[in-house]
């Protein structure tokens, strides 16, 4: 019998038999290029980074317990995976009151000046480093009126004495942050609430964004997803929010993956939680910064590489 129709008599067989057609690896039968993929709709810029909704089964390497895991990030003893050494070495030099990005409550004014710098391809030392050296004497600038009677000369020097990167263009970027917050987000130029941007936008999160956006130049995306990320726990509007970034390390510990998951999470296991030195009373809100804490300190010790120490000290945690 000759080869073509033997084949085909072959296959004709498997259909009687009810076998299916082979799938290409799209899910599509015969010949893939007939498969036109779907065209996705662009997001807006101000619209938050979500990650994909994945399972957490796997992720790290060393499955330790979430429960275990949740504990160790809200301790203290998490603080010293989740900083640069820098940080560690200026806060044994200058003493525990320096304020910090990895353990001072900032407030909204100051949560959106962190948010430019750390939006700027810089190192996670080198943006912790500028942080602490804009809120901390000699410089302190902690209002929009401190930052704009620095002047850009003043705020150059900051920078200088950062030793960060990009100084030029950050400087300029600042001065226009506090202007914008003195004459548009805020009441006037002492006003670090920012609470005039969530009456505006009737408190919700997609007009705060656009908000922030619009009047602030060179705050983009990420640096909203950075400010989002910290001010939920006083904005109860923007909870539970996290950015891919963020998720991305949040599931290498083993964690749920998606932020409505791990907020889930936190509050099924918060009796089993110490939260003592979070000084809240208000327990929503105080639930709120708990869920922070977990972000910010996953995210800093993926930073920082030092995830598997995060499981090791973890699983070494008491009941």
């Amino acid at each position: 019998m000759p080869p073509k129709k033997a084949k085909a008599e072959k296959s004709k067989a498997k259909e009687e038999l009810g076998v299916p057609k082979q799938e290409n690896s799209n899910g599509a039968s015969g010949n893939s290029s007939s498969t036109i993929p779907s065209k996705r709709k662009a997001k807006p810029d101000n619209e938050p980074a979500k990650a994909p909704r994945r399972s957490a089964r796997g992720a790290s390497r060393t499955s330790v317990e979430p429960i275990k895991i949740l504990r160790f990030l809200l301790s203290p003893a998490s603080l010293e995976l989740c900083r640069p050494q820098d940080e560690i070495n200026d806060i044994k030099t200058r003493g525990a009151d320096l304020r910090t990005y990895s353990s001072t409550a900032f407030n909204p004014f100051e949560e959106l000046v962190c948010a430019t710098v750390l939006s700027r391809p810089i190192s996670h030392a080198l943006g912790l480093r500028s942080i602490r050296t804009l809120f901390n004497d000699p410089y302190s600038f902690t209002t929009p009126k401190i930052l704009r009677e620095a002047g850009f000369e003043g705020r150059r020097k900051a920078l200088d004495h950062a030793k960060t990167q990009h100084r030029q263009k950050t400087a300029e970027e600042l001065g226009l942050l506090a202007d914008a917050v003195t004459e548009t987000l805020g009441d006037g130029e002492d006003d670090v609430s920012l609470e005039r941007v969530r009456k505006v936008a009737g408190h919700n999160v997609e007009e705060e964004r656009e908000l922030i956006k619009k009047n602030v130049k060179g705050l983009a995306k990420t640096g909203l997803d950075i400010f989002y990320r910290r001010i939920q726990g006083a904005w109860p509007e923007a909870y539970p929010f996290a950015d891919q970034r963020t998720l991305a390390a949040v599931e290498k510990l083993g964690l749920p993956g998606t932020a409505e998951e791990l907020k889930d999470l936190v509050e099924e296991k918060w009796n089993d939680l110490n939260v003592e030195d979070i000084p809240i009373k208000n327990g929503d809100e105080k639930k709120r910064h708990a869920f922070v804490r977990v972000l910010e300190r996953a995210v800093g010790a993926d930073l920082e590489g030092k995830l598997d120490l995060v499981r090791t000290e973890a699983e070494k945690m008491l009941q």
